[in-house]
């Protein structure tokens, strides 16, 4: 049973169904530009949707991050993350429409956007953190610098679903400023959050401060303490696991309608309506599916918690390709910056700073895999 999406994310579920949109001349008021169901987002609803999804479980791992880096390389980096990130953001806002940002014609995901500008495919503490011969050894040092940027990365995505939560927004005024505005706050807001998170907690753990805030230390009093903060981890998580599982759901069973187009397990819903939650739109594949999808991640995750260095992994992975790279030479294609000029020299040269940074934060993070699962024991109990 699907019930209808959460907050105020609908368009995720219903926006990219074109047969949601009624007919009838009552319906022709409730439509957008591009026939499909009338988007009501504002810029406070852009806002939420990019905290929601930016602030998550990579916030748990920067007092560790920045025990790696200490203070000076550790703060200078966040904020060098939040500013990049940023930037190529306010890029790819302008790319929700193309050809012009402003009366283009409308892309409803990422890679929609992708495909209409670059043709689918593209060819207490010290002040340095951990101490060598102390807390790690020199090449430790090294490499749990380099995966501390891939956290660090990762806690800021989310250009992926940025085009999703901007496809919410209504036509006026146009979406990407509206979206600007929310990338700013959002971003903003998120960055302030970190700082204080992995400030507060390297002051108080220093260069001991644990890779999972909440479960890698030996602090469990007061318990009930520890027990509210994974709570409030959940609820929130909840909600951010819906704004970014949503674009993939809709990939995988858009797929499958287009294959199997006869097949009522596939296609077919049905109307449920249960009493105070309202009405839910029932399909039997989507049921099955989505909640085997959650089950086996789920599963995946219980089987290896290694959670510093998968962060810094998919940080490292995602970070370049989806935040950096793809933003840029979509802008560079749609407002045709001239190859070799002062602009286009400097937009190729962030691509090339991130994607090293990227690849050294992926290396770092494979050695820290390596090394747990060494010695790594699946389901067991350690006391």
């Amino acid at each position: 049973m699907s019930p209808s999406p959460p907050l105020t994310m609908k368009s995720l579920d219903t926006l990219h169904n074109p047969s949601a949109v009624e007919s009838g001349n009552a319906a022709v008021k409730n439509v957008d530009d591009d026939g499909r169901e009338k988007r009501t987002g504002t810029f406070l609803t852009a806002s939420a949707h990019i905290i929601t999804a930016v602030i998550g479980s990579g916030v748990l791992s920067l007092a560790w991050a920045l025990a790696q880096l200490g203070w000076v390389a550790g703060t200078m980096i966040l904020v060098i993350f939040a500013i990049i990130t940023y930037y190529t953001s306010t890029l790819l806002a302008d790319c929700y429409r193309a050809p012009d940002p402003i009366t283009g014609t409308r892309n409803y995901t990422y890679m929609g956007v992708v495909r209409a500008y670059l043709g689918g495919k593209v060819g207490k503490t010290t002040l340095t953190g951990t101490v060598i011969g102390v807390d790690v050894s020199a090449s430790d040092k090294v490499w749990k610098a380099f995966q501390a940027v891939g956290d660090i990365a990762f806690s800021y995505a989310y250009t992926t679903i940025l085009i999703e939560i901007q496809d919410t927004l209504r036509s006026s005024p146009p979406e990407n400023k509206v979206m600007k505005k929310a990338s700013l706050i959002g971003v903003s807001t998120t960055t302030v959050f970190y700082l204080l998170c992995g400030c507060i907690g390297y002051a108080a753990f220093g260069n001991l401060s644990p890779g999972d805030f909440l479960t890698d230390f030996g602090f469990y009093e007061p318990f009930w303490l520890v027990i509210f903060a994974n709570v409030c981890i959940a609820v929130h998580l909840v909600g951010a696991y819906q704004v970014y599982v949503q674009p993939f759901f809709q990939f995988v069973e858009s797929k499958c309608n287009k294959k199997w187009p006869e097949s009522n397990f596939i296609n077919k819903e049905y109307s449920l309506k249960i009493p105070l939650l309202g009405k839910f739109r029932v399909n039997f594949f989507r049921l099955v599916w989505r909640t085997n999808y959650v089950i086996l991640t789920t599963f995946i995750a219980m089987i290896f918690p290694f959670f510093n260095s998968i962060l810094g992994l998919l940080g490292a992975l995602a970070f370049w390709p989806l935040t950096v790279y793809f933003p840029v030479a979509m802008h560079i294609a749609q407002t045709k910056v001239k190859k070799y000029s002062g602009r286009w020299l400097a937009l190729n040269l962030l691509v090339l700073v991130c994607l090293i940074v990227s690849a050294l934060a992926a290396v770092g993070s494979i050695v820290g895999l390596i090394n747990n699962v060494k010695k790594y024991k699946p389901f067991e109990s350690i006391d």
